[in-house]
């Protein structure tokens, strides 16, 4: 196969010593070309170029915003896109079955290559960029823009930064007393208090270590989009949500402050009064909206899934 090996050298888990094992392994049986993203956006116009050239499959080593960048750019095309866990947290290539670790998880790659493992999966799509995972809104995309103003200590200190911004958001950075947005859904079914809400394609929502925070067990790449709305943030609240979504078993579903909905094609999130609301995409905060439109759009993207992979999140 020809296969593009696309990194991302800024991720917190790619270093010199991982980019050449991991492409003297694909070059063993592939022909292997491996080019570096050096900006915001890059890994799509590179993802688009690959299929534009006839690549077969396009790997990306870097976190989960480089993944998103490429899925953007293969979204439509016959070129399949390969995942192998470079960034901090990794959720999209865990949540396909991935180990954490990247060069065990090229082996994973090569056989799921050679078995011809390859599936036309669906993707989610935000005002019409497409989305790998989830979107957060509220509280969630706060957090994300806090771990982010701190990107230099992502390397060094990983989950602890999102527990500290986590805490650090709740209290300092990000107003409790009053709702966001709402949400409606073309059924009429709406939420009309909304402080912190993730779009889900897939499960889990993200991982505190190994343990999956499992919000969404409806959620997968095959199926609607998944959406769970928080509906309070007074702190003895949110701690029983939290507490529920690490305990999983589908407690929280169960929770009266959360609202959940399934195999959802569409639906509509915006702005209570308009005014804007911060939102990430797959774990890329990218600013304020007072409207998102959010969609599943299935069969748009071959994705390299590992052998006997069939929607079970792994720890």
């Amino acid at each position: 196969m020809k296969v593009l090996l696309l990194v991302n050298p800024f991720s917190s888990s790619v270093t010199a010593r991982t980019r050449v094992i991991i492409r003297k392994a694909l070059a063993s049986d592939h022909e292997v070309e491996l080019v570096e993203t050096a900006r915001r956006n890059h890994a799509t116009r590179l993802a688009q170029g690959a299929a534009a050239d006839g690549v077969d499959v396009v790997v990306v080593l870097g976190g989960d915003g480089t993944v998103n960048e490429a899925a953007n750019g293969l979204a439509g095309t016959a070129t399949a896109l390969g995942v192998l866990p470079g960034g901090s947290t990794n959720v999209f290539a865990r949540s396909i079955g991935l180990p954490n670790d990247p060069i065990e998880a090229t082996a994973d790659l090569l056989e799921a290559l050679e078995s011809g493992s390859i599936r036309r999966v669906g993707l989610g799509s935000a005002n019409g960029r497409y989305f790998c995972f989830h979107v957060g809104m509220g509280y969630d995309a706060a957090l994300v823009e806090q771990v982010e103003r701190r990107s230099g200590l992502k390397r060094w200190a990983g989950h602890p930064l999102f527990i500290y911004a986590g805490l650090t958001t709740f209290f300092r950075h990000f107003d409790r007393r009053h709702p966001h947005f709402a949400v409606a859904y073309p059924d009429g079914d709406r939420v009309a208090e909304g402080y912190f809400a993730v779009c889900c394609n897939t499960n889990p929502y993200t991982y505190v270590g190994n343990r999956p925070f499992d919000i969404a067990p409806d959620a997968s790449l095959d199926r609607g989009l998944a959406m769970v709305t928080v509906r309070s943030m007074r702190a003895t609240r949110f701690l029983r949500i939290m507490a529920d979504a690490l305990a999983g078993q589908g407690r929280l579903q169960r929770n009266r402050w959360a609202h959940y909905r399934h195999d959802v094609d569409e639906l509509v999130v915006e702005g209570i009064d308009g005014r804007p609301f911060p939102y990430q995409i797959d774990g890329d905060f990218l600013g304020e909206i007072d409207r998102i439109d959010l969609r599943h759009v299935p069969d748009i993207i071959d994705l390299v899934l590992p052998v006997g992979f069939h929607d079970a999140p792994v720890e």
